[in-house]
């Protein structure tokens, strides 16, 4: 009983300690310019302000172009990201391959790469097919990155598919194709969820391929938006706060409505074999 406590007090703590900024990136966002730096600093904003948000939100169409940006690339990676790495996640696991070792050694290294190490080749070559500052060009470069994470967490879930509930299928007239759309992928369905949840958190947030990639202000995504809001002359703090928490505001209601499903795939996959 004790110990149970004792986790119980530390997870709350822990939460507690990653909900400390995001309240204060929304009370700052609500307060007046001149009160962001009081001293003591105040807890709760007084009076509460929404100048921020109907001077961003509102007045700057630069935000809903960025918003705009940001949902056109997102939408497209977190689709092209399930349809492509749940049957290379099936082939991986139901099928041996002499390669498939050196495959998955490849998609855990793709992991480890920091985004900034890609953008550049990426800028290379997309700059020879013309598909430097386009959306085509920031779709593919996001699921040069989603797609490894996708095959990789998902594999678990394919390969503790029953492979007698596989054939039972293809003796009912369906072929591998079909039996995998049919039969294993309502199975994962848990673990599908999962990786479009963390896909989509990926892409939305993602900061170095929209700044690298996208040239002109009308394709840059609105995490690039954000940054014209920190100047050389000064940062403006509520203006900063009250995009920063539209943004988030998409992240957390996905979390909130879908956080048993992203649990558990979390959890089922860490106990898949």
């Amino acid at each position: 009983m004790q110990k149970k406590t004792l986790l119980t007090g530390g997870a709350t703590l822990l939460v507690i300690a990653y909900l400390i900024p995001v309240y204060w990136m929304v009370a700052t966002s609500l307060k007046l310019p001149s009160d962001i730096f009081n001293s003591p600093p105040d807890i709760f904003p007084s009076p509460l302000s929404f100048q921020a948000y109907a001077d961003t939100v509102a007045s700057d169409p630069a935000v809903w172009q960025g918003l705009r940006s940001s949902l056109i690339i997102t939408l497209p990676t977190l689709l092209l990201t399930l349809v492509i790495g749940a049957p290379a996640a099936y082939g991986l696991a139901k099928y041996k391959f002499r390669v498939t070792g050196a495959v998955l050694f490849l998609l855990l290294a793709a992991q480890m790469l920091p985004t900034i190490s890609l953008a550049l080749p990426l800028f290379a070559i997309f700059s020879q097919y013309g598909l430097v500052d386009t959306y085509a060009g920031l779709i593919i470069a996001n699921v040069s990155v989603t797609l490894p994470f996708a095959v990789v967490l998902l594999r678990p879930y394919m390969a503790a598919i029953p492979g007698d509930l596989l054939e039972a299928a293809r003796l009912d007239g369906c072929t591998a194709f079909g039996a995998f759309r049919r039969v294993g992928l309502p199975l994962v369905r848990p673990g599908l969820v999962m990786v479009a949840t963390l896909t989509f958190v990926m892409t939305w947030g993602e900061f170095v391929f929209g700044l690298t990639l996208a040239t002109s202000d009308d394709k840059q995504p609105i995490t690039v938006v954000l940054n014209r809001f920190i100047a050389s002359f000064g940062t403006q703090w509520t203006n900063l706060m009250a995009v920063s928490t539209i943004i988030a505001i998409p992240i957390i209601v996905i979390f909130i409505a879908l956080q048993k499903h992203v649990v558990a795939g979390l959890t089922d996959g860490g106990l898949k074999d």
